[in-house]
Order: C-alpha cells, then structure tokens, then sequence
C-alpha cells in the first residue's frame, strides 16, 4: 500500500480523499432522489411583507363574486410531481416533521403541526391540505375565465404560499369562505395568513370583493 511520507504529501493525499468520499456521497444523493421524487422543502413558501400586502390589495380590483356554473373538477389538482409522489404527498412532507414515506409516496411516518389551530397530528391521515385561497374563491374572482391548464396550475402551486398541511376538521370547517368570513382559529397565524392570501391573489390576478377587502385591511394593518 503507498504511504504518502512527506507532511504535505500526507495532507494533499487524505485531501484528496475527503475529496472523493463527498463526490460519491453526492452522488448516492442524486440516485437516491431519483427514486424517492421531489425533495422536501422547509416550509410554506414566504410570503410578501405586511407592507408590500398593502400595496398588492389597494392595486387588486374590487368585484362581486358570482359562483355560477363553479365544478371543483375544473381545478384538476394533486397532480404528479415527478416519480409517483403527487403534490398532497409532496406537501405533507414539506411541511411534516420525520416524515417518511413508502415505495407510493405515501406518508407512512411523521408529525405534522398545524398553524391554523397548533394541533400536532402523527398520522396523515388527519391532516389536509388547505388551498389557502379556495378553489370555489378563485373561480368567483375571475378563474371562472381561465383555461383548465392553467385551474390545474393553480390548484397545484407550490412556488407561491397556496398549500399547507392543517388539521383536517379546521380545513373543513374554513370551507371556501374568505377572510370576511373566516379566519385561522390561531390569531398568531392571522398575519401570516392575509399576507399569504393577498399575495396569491396578485400574482394569480384574482379579484377581491368589498367585505373581502376590508377584512384583509384590518389585519394587515395590524402587522
């Protein structure tokens, strides 16, 4: 076996090692995410500041809702995201604690918390994942006009602060009200929640309607 004699000689020869162990290391990463689909993200995508919430809602135009003709089959959702995790499963463990999953993707392991209420749940099978602006809300404020393509879109964005994993009575219980109606049990999470749904609304080029409007104002001016 060679042995390296000299001082530099044994540093650039174990150098070279370290080198070599974390290019395989990254190497199994990359295999590995191949068969384990996307990769989880830390949380809900940020969203804007208080401040720039304010500014997106004094620009959104103000409308009279109207759900004629609103079918949640319109907003094709929980489509794939690549290997056979879909976007529910790549969600649940985005935003689940120890969260591990099967051969389907399916979460089998983990804790998940909800910020709408501060429950913890250890089984998936509790947890829902929210559209924080509803889909029967986007199609009163202006999807009812957009092509299926982009429904789909929409129902399934993970770039923008859309999806979260709550506590599944609370969920249902929000139904497709808005923020005039219904706000997170959680006060702490109010903040967060308007800034969420304001930013969503603009950059999906949604409508707001008058009571709508006031009650985003309240809370992000108390930010």
């Amino acid at each position: 076996m060679f042995r390296p004699h000299s001082a530099p000689a044994r540093r650039g020869f174990y150098a070279r090692r370290r080198l070599a162990a974390l290019a395989a290391l990254t190497g199994l990463i990359s295999l590995a995410a191949l068969f384990t689909g996307p990769a989880a993200q830390a949380a809900l995508p940020t969203p804007v500041s208080a401040a720039t919430a304010r500014a997106y809602l004094a620009a959104l135009p103000v409308a009279t809702e109207d759900r004629t003709g609103y079918d949640r089959d319109l907003f094709p959702h929980w489509s794939s995201q690549g290997g056979n995790c879909n976007t529910r499963e790549v969600v649940l463990r985005r935003d689940g604690t120890g969260v591990e999953t099967d051969a389907s993707c399916a979460a089998v392991r983990g804790s998940w918390y909800s910020v709408y209420d501060g429950a913890t749940w250890t089984a998936a099978s509790d947890v829902d994942i929210d559209h924080l602006v509803p889909l029967a809300e986007a199609w009163d404020s202006g999807a009812d006009s957009w092509t299926t393509s982009r429904r789909q879109a929409f129902a399934n964005d993970l770039t923008r602060p859309q999806l979260l994993a709550v506590t599944d009575n609370v969920n249902q219980a929000k139904g497709d009200q808005d923020p005039a109606q219904w706000l997170p049990p959680r006060s702490a999470y109010h903040c967060v929640y308007a800034r969420a749904w304001v930013h969503v609304k603009h950059h999906w080029g949604l409508s707001v309607d008058s009571a709508e409007k006031s009650a985003l104002t309240r809370v992000l001016n108390g930010c």
